[in-house]
């Protein structure tokens, strides 16, 4: 459960900065600042309190004006810099609907389209709703969805777009006892907005839990023991297998990732986890939650390879990772957010680099926790920061960059070379898909960027811009030397297309592919 108390009360002193060297600890692997890590705000701050944000197949960043109906969208300048675009509103959800939710499931589905589904909050309230909707960024419109027969609260649920592009939520609680016996999930039709039910053999309820995509094309989930008796020291894990469309152990996660407060010696658990971001390197990352004065929670790394897991170190200094964010960084580091014990301020983050953690600079200003913090991957490969209830953005730029066999790959001659405003065109590569979601948070909040966008470059202007894509062959990832395609359609001159030679790639989680050559044109030339 989520505290909007916690989360729209900060106190905050916009006169101060936060320092921006944190304590050394034992656990670094080092701790040398440089001058390419850097936080950027926006040119034009927001004048909304963010929520979540998503990235739209257009390029186009859609945010969520927290609390409400509302949706902006922010749009990169003609170089692709996205700190120094423009703001536009989008359609709000539709008055009729009542809805203004607060912690919910979201994605980008197969189509381009926007999923929203439920909220543990609406209007202010703590009333798990069912409401949802899907948006279609080409009409700029919402579509209601009804919940899966039999559902009563949805609230902050967990979901993923599987590979196939079935988009699949759990199911929260039941009437009486709320996010605690929670056992089903469902999945969606996009095509008719119905849902079927699936899912068996689950060891606990879902609620708290995070669902993390595999190369495998499984989804990994780590226990949190809700609906079943108090272990203490439960460290069980899951996986999800859509073929069978069951659960069934994943096992030991050799350290207690769940907050329980057994290193307290008290009962009185938030059953709180953190996120568990796959790597490039086929291990996911997955942090754990303490809200144990004066000790670090603890993490976990477990191997798609040998389907096994290891402990990892624990997280710096007495800090936890309740309900937070991660992002994978295009050189594969992982960027965290920490704090001293679930709500508590303040927040700090580090990168992960699959053995210890590396100090970094801090975003000027942020204070509050990690329960407010929400991270998107931009095009650009930086990492958008959103500190939830407040009008404050940050982008970060790391300092590595991706391998070269991480990169999507356009094949030679699986791609236009001519292309004309309107029309739509289909290109073809491997890893469009990216190896990894992206984005992670503790349960709600999905904003995963595994799927391809496409951008052009003028030869002669250098401008950026986008194309639309849409009917992606696959969402899942790593998915090695499958051939890959997508949709996309040429957008207008109004959107920023402009024509001429041009170079052409496709991006994924921030890292472009191989560059193609195009020539954009106007219809009738």
């Amino acid at each position: 459960m989520k505290s909007m108390l916690g989360q729209f009360t900060v106190q905050r002193d916009r006169g101060m900065i936060r320092n921006l060297v944190v304590l050394s600890i034992v656990v670094l692997t080092w701790c040398s600042f440089t001058s390419a890590q850097k936080w950027t705000q926006p040119d034009t701050p927001p004048n909304f309190n963010v929520g979540i944000a998503l990235l739209l197949t257009d390029g186009r960043i859609m945010v969520q004006e927290q609390g409400t109906s509302n949706w902006w969208a922010l749009k990169p300048n003609e170089f692709g810099v996205y700190h120094s675009g423009t703001w536009s509103t989008l359609a709000p959800f539709p008055s009729t609907w009542g809805y203004s939710p607060t912690y919910f499931a979201s994605a980008v589905l197969k189509d381009g389209r926007v999923i929203i589904e439920g909220g543990e909050y609406n209007n202010g309230s703590e009333t798990f709703t069912t409401t949802g909707g899907i948006y279609n960024p080409v009409t700029n419109s919402w579509t209601k969805i009804k919940p899966p027969t039999g559902w009563n609260h949805i609230g902050d649920a967990q979901s993923v777009v599987l590979p196939n592009g079935t988009f699949m939520m759990g199911n929260c609680g039941s009437p009486t006892d709320i996010c605690t016996f929670g056992l089903q999930q469902a999945w969606l039709d996009e095509a008719t907005l119905t849902w079927t039910i699936v899912g068996s053999g689950k060891f606990d309820g879902n609620d708290e839990e995070g669902w993390t995509l595999l190369p495998n094309g499984k989804v990994l989930t780590v226990d949190t023991y809700l609906g079943v008796p108090y272990n203490p020291n439960g460290t069980n894990s899951e996986i999800f297998d859509p073929t069978t469309k069951a659960w069934s152990t994943a096992g030991s996660t050799v350290q207690q990732l769940w907050d329980s407060h057994a290193l307290c010696g008290q009962t009185k658990e938030t059953h709180e986890m953190g996120p568990a971001a796959l790597r490039p390197d086929g291990t996911v990352f997955a942090t754990g939650a303490n809200t144990c004065p004066s000790t670090a929670g603890h993490t976990a790394i477990y191997d798609t390879k040998t389907e096994t897991w290891t402990a990892g170190p624990d997280l710096p200094g007495v800090n936890d990772m309740a309900d937070a964010p991660a992002a994978i960084l295009p050189d594969g580091n992982v960027l965290i957010d920490v704090n001293p014990g679930y709500g508590n301020n303040p927040s700090t983050l580090y990168e992960f680099n699959g053995t210890g953690y590396v100090s970094i600079p801090q975003p000027a200003g942020l204070t509050g926790n990690t329960e407010g913090g929400r991270m998107l991957i931009t095009p650009a490969g930086t990492v958008l920061l959103n500190h939830v209830g407040f009008p404050e953005m940050w982008f970060y730029s790391p300092k590595g960059t991706y391998k070269a066999a991480w990169r999507p790959h356009i094949c030679a001659g699986c791609y236009p070379a001519n292309c004309y405003v309107g029309k739509t065109y289909t290109v073809k590569g491997t890893q469009f898909n990216g190896l990894t979601q992206g984005s992670f948070f503790g349960d709600d909040a999905q904003s995963a960027t595994n799927y391809p966008i496409v951008q052009i470059t003028n030869n002669a202007t250098h401008h950026k811009f986008f194309a639309r894509t849409h009917n992606f062959s696959t969402m899942g990832v790593a998915t090695g030397a499958l051939t890959t395609s997508t949709e996309f359609t040429i957008l207008p001159t109004s959107d920023g297309t402009e024509f001429g030679d041009s170079t052409m790639v496709v991006i994924a989680n921030g890292i472009p592919s191989n560059t193609v050559g195009i020539v954009v044109k106007e219809q009738g030339q």
